[in-house]
């Protein structure tokens, strides 16, 4: 696999940043509580495709060399063209999906990431859901905060970009979107306990917002 083109993702990452301020705005309540440097687990709601290229933009500049976000290989890694803009520019980890086996670790690249000191980001649910629905979340983010239980885990809850570019859609809409940053958290004594404690933390931050349901 490619490693990240540094040069190609600040150029890039600049452009976005600017169209997403420009075309959308953001309101980000508690920026503060983002890494300042890795290995560092960022987990968020999905919703639409703009969901990475936000998070990642939420980040200084000099950071995007230790900024990863995970992504399904069997959607990026389709074509060249696609694998290519993928890895190089946005420098995402390709995961496998369904493929765990005794020969084969998926979460072996977050892995890898991590221990290089970098800050990856993943979204539990998987696929991108509905619309400012939460999907019930996957337990792959349980087993990696369980080999690492030192790394701190922060939530964030991402409303508007569902509706600025919802699944299936390839048409930017105006809609203004709000950032929902939330405590850390660690793993501590069990998966399921720490499921819970992450689906706590995450329908808080989407009640904070007092949010209308879309029509």
């Amino acid at each position: 696999m490619h490693k990240p083109n540094q040069a190609l993702r600040r150029i890039f990452f600049s452009f976005i940043r600017l169209l997403l301020i420009l075309l959308l705005g953001m309101t980000v309540r508690r920026r503060n509580l983002l890494p300042e440097k890795g290995p560092a687990i960022v987990v968020a709601n999905h919703n639409s495709h703009l969901d990475t290229l936000m998070l990642i933009s939420l980040f200084k500049l000099k950071r995007l060399p230790n900024i990863r976000p995970v992504a399904a290989a069997d959607y990026f890694m389709k074509n060249k063209a696609l694998a290519w803009f993928a890895t190089r520019v946005i420098g995402i980890i390709p995961l496998e999906r369904g493929a765990a086996s005794r020969s084969y670790d998926p979460l072996q690249p977050c892995c890898d990431a991590l221990d290089r000191g970098d800050v990856i980001i993943l979204f539990p649910e998987g696929s991108r859901g509905e619309p400012e629905q939460l999907s019930q979340f996957k337990k792959g983010i349980a087993h990696l905060a369980e080999r690492y239980p030192h790394v701190p885990v922060t939530p964030v809850f991402i409303h508007g970009l569902g509706k600025a570019l919802p699944k299936d859609d390839f048409v930017l809409v105006p809609f203004f979107c709000d950032i929902f940053v939330g405590e850390p958290l660690h793993y501590k004594t069990g998966k399921l306990e720490f499921m819970e404690t992450l689906g706590t933390s995450f329908r808080a931050l989407a009640d904070e917002g007092h949010f209308k349901p879309w029509d």
